[in-house]
């Protein structure tokens, strides 16, 4: 398997997982020399797909999968966008990948023909499929892999090109605005419905497409809307590399009617508004035939903005603190604490599967946390004297301060709890949730950002009240961890979710996607290495908390503070008396 971590968003085959995040928050020492070498951008074209559709050519889509590490189960990764009417697709959505030389990392690449809105692929025609490994696409020649694909008995399924690019490092994004002059006239009845596509040079001078922009229709002056793209995506950081823009002719059956083309750079592009950014559009066919042709009409960049894409860790150098809560699921369903078989058994030679994820996650957020003061909670029990049940009651017993001190602290409050509640029920996150969601609420100005970790083991009681308190709570600056262990089904943790349909409840969608869900079976070690278990169940919950956390600054408007001046000890100045 390539990488310690299967990247974030990923579900079930036939559950979309949406384009992965795949911002990294730590390491376990243990995995120091696995970090990642680089990271690449797999690019995705069909030629000759099967035709599925009767009026019209198939609407394609690629859906990407990897192999989960303990049981192989399949996962998926994400998903292209669906182009339509096309047997021949050049995919405009990329998959970003870890790649590890020395692990073997295993994909499937799925071709579907969309016949509607669901994202349930069942309900879709299949065009078939390609497998092959990260290691066969880098290691093919130009990184470039052509492979069949397979799947439907008898039925030649066309071909698959994946091509794989290591990324740079560059974090400015650019803003920019064309508008066109006096293009060729495609259509019969009215004007040209242009839009442009926009290319970048590979290494071995093949192009990859990496924009569209809208169609404008009937013009042959259009004004496209300005548009963002990073500089990784247009020239993968290389200002000289050649960027080939098309202009085509939108055509509803797909046919779309090639008007002409220009090639630029970034640098040249970076000069602005300015006689040098005005490109002549050329038909080579034309040109070749017609001695008279000039051009087939004008493009103009009519403005270019360079912007710095903020990370994560500036924040985090800026002086934001990331707050840590647990909470734990003490319902009667994990078993008597005193039996082997409970998941709440307390092994005296090793972790069980709560102690597992709450070390798994708590050992990388608590770097980010000054105090390492953490709010441990549990829900589900009855609590002494009284046996009242509470589903938020403080491990360490004392609800006026439920604060531990590090994870060592709130394992400790853990296994005092066990030997003090009774297990019993229902299932409500509810409270927890709403718990974190009033502190959170309590700092808006992106000096704080609150983890909910909830460990439970498996079907919720209180689902409606829990999608709204989700619904609410992604207003704040928060995120949900929610770790499955044991063997229940977890149908209801993944739409939780919300990586393919975001959550919505009585009319209201959630502003932004703030629950990561995964369950603890998946990262079972066969071998018992449980370190490397943890190390796998930790980058992946946590590889997503860095994009919710940048998606709620954005909106919000909020920038870094600037990070303090690195610290220079003061000078003593010797005296000498006279």
């Amino acid at each position: 398997m390539f990488g310690l971590e299967k990247p974030a968003g990923q579900q079930e085959p036939g559950k979309s997982g949406g384009l992965p995040k795949m911002a990294s928050v730590g390491d376990f020492n243990v995995l120091s020399s696995s970090i990642p070498a680089t990271k690449v951008e797999l690019s995705v074209s069909c030629r000759n797909l099967l035709d599925r559709d009767t009026f019209s050519k198939s609407d394609p889509i690629c859906v990407l999968y990897t192999q989960a590490i303990g049981n192989k189960e399949w996962r998926e990764f994400g998903r292209t966008e669906v182009i339509d009417n096309t047997l021949n697709p050049d995919f405009v959505r990329k998959f970003i990948m870890d790649y590890f030389f020395e692990e073997r990392e295993n994909l499937r690449f799925d071709f579907y023909d969309v016949d509607s809105k669901s994202p349930n692929l069942s309900k879709h025609d299949f065009l078939g499929q390609m497998f092959c490994t990260l290691g066969e696409i880098v290691g093919s020649q130009g990184s470039r892999l052509e492979k069949s694909i397979v799947g439907i008995p008898g039925k030649k399924c066309g071909t698959v090109i994946v091509t794989a690019e290591e990324l740079g490092c560059c974090r400015d994004s650019v803003l920019m605005q064309f508008c066109a002059n006096k293009l060729d006239k495609k259509d019969f009845f009215g004007k040209s419905d242009p839009f442009l596509v926009f290319h970048r040079s590979n290494e071995d001078g093949s192009f990859t497409i990496c924009h569209k922009t809208e169609v404008v229709k009937n013009t042959l002056n259009p004004v496209w809307q300005a548009f963002k793209i990073s500089v990784r995506a247009l020239c993968n950081g290389d200002y000289d590399r050649t960027i080939k823009v098309e202009v085509y002719d939108w055509d509803r059956d797909g046919s779309h009617d090639f008007i002409g083309e220009f090639t630029t750079s970034y640098r040249e592009l970076s000069r602005g508004q300015s006689q040098f950014n005005v490109y002549e559009v050329i038909n080579p066919k034309k040109k070749g035939k017609k001695k008279k042709y000039v051009n087939s009409g004008t493009v103009t960049l009519l403005s270019f903005l360079i912007e710095t894409e903020v990370s994560f860790l500036d924040y985090i150098k800026g002086g934001t603190q990331i707050n840590f809560t647990v909470a734990i699921d003490f319902t009667a369903s994990n078993g008597n604490p005193s039996q082997p078989t409970s998941l709440h058994y307390m092994n005296p030679y090793q972790l069980n599967a709560y102690g597992m994820a709450l070390r798994a996650v708590g050992e990388i957020i608590q770097d980010y946390d000054s105090d390492k003061m953490f709010p441990a909670l549990g829900f589900g029990a009855r609590l002494p004297p009284d046996g009242r049940v509470s589903h938020e009651f403080a491990l360490n017993g004392n609800p006026q301060n439920p604060y531990c001190h590090g994870i060592d602290g709130v394992m400790e409050a853990y296994y005092r709890s066990l030997k003090s509640v009774q297990l019993y029920g229902p299932t409500n996150f509810a409270p927890v949730i709403n718990h974190v969601a009033r502190y959170a609420a309590s700092v808006k100005d992106g000096s704080q950002y609150f983890v909910l970790l909830i460990i439970t083991d498996g079907v919720i009681s209180d689902m409606a009240q829990t999608k709204e308190s989700i619904v609410n709570a992604s207003k704040f600056p928060m995120s949900i961890i929610i770790v499955g262990v044991g063997p229940a089904e977890f149908d209801a943790m993944e739409e939780l979710d919300g990586d393919v349909v975001r959550i919505s409840s009585r009319g209201r969608f959630a502003e932004r996607d703030i629950v990561q869900f995964v369950p603890f079976r998946d990262y079972i070690d066969r071998s018992g290495n449980h370190v490397l278990s943890m190390a796998r169940l930790a980058k992946d919950v946590l590889a997503e908390i860095p994009e919710q956390f940048l998606s709620y600054m954005r909106v919000r408007g909020i920038k870094p503070s600037p990070a303090p001046p690195p610290y220079t000890p003061p000078i003593h100045v010797l005296q000498t008396q006279i």
